[in-house]
């Protein structure tokens, strides 16, 4: 195995964070969050403070995880990880989950999935759960 596209879902859950901050932006700033480029051009900004901010109370370490990403790193595997959720809330998570300094390449967004196979390039494994993340060998 030379690469490996992980889903961040198989290393931690962002979606309570990100529905949260979907939430607290509409509430508080009074925006139709289907519209933020528009309507709160900084929201990024915004999301990566919220996010910051409460990351402890959403994210937890797992050891497995870790174990099998410092493997893939010792076995020369490039790691890269793919999420539709912002880059800004990918980074705190990859961060509080202790992935950040092994993973190699990171696509956020619409169509990350496809952009980051593409980089890898052929015969990289797909972990889309962890179940899948920490049954590589």
């Amino acid at each position: 195995m030379k690469a490996v596209a992980v889903d961040l879902a198989a290393l931690g859950d962002v979606e309570p964070l990100w529905d949260d901050w979907l939430d607290d932006a509409a509430r508080r700033f009074r925006v139709d969050t289907n519209a933020l480029d528009e309507q709160l051009p900084n929201w990024p900004q915004l999301l990566e403070r919220f996010a910051e901010e409460r990351a402890p109370v959403y994210f937890r370490r797992d050891s497995e995880v870790t174990g099998t990403l410092r493997r893939l790193n010792t076995a020369g595997v490039r790691v890269g990880v793919f999420t539709e959720r912002p880059e800004a809330l990918t980074r705190v998570a990859l961060s509080h989950l202790g992935a950040d300094g092994r993973v190699d390449l990171v696509e956020t967004g619409e169509g990350a999935r496809e952009r980051l196979l593409a980089q890898l390039g052929d015969d990289t494994v797909v972990a889309q759960t962890h179940a899948e993340l920490v049954g590589l060998r």
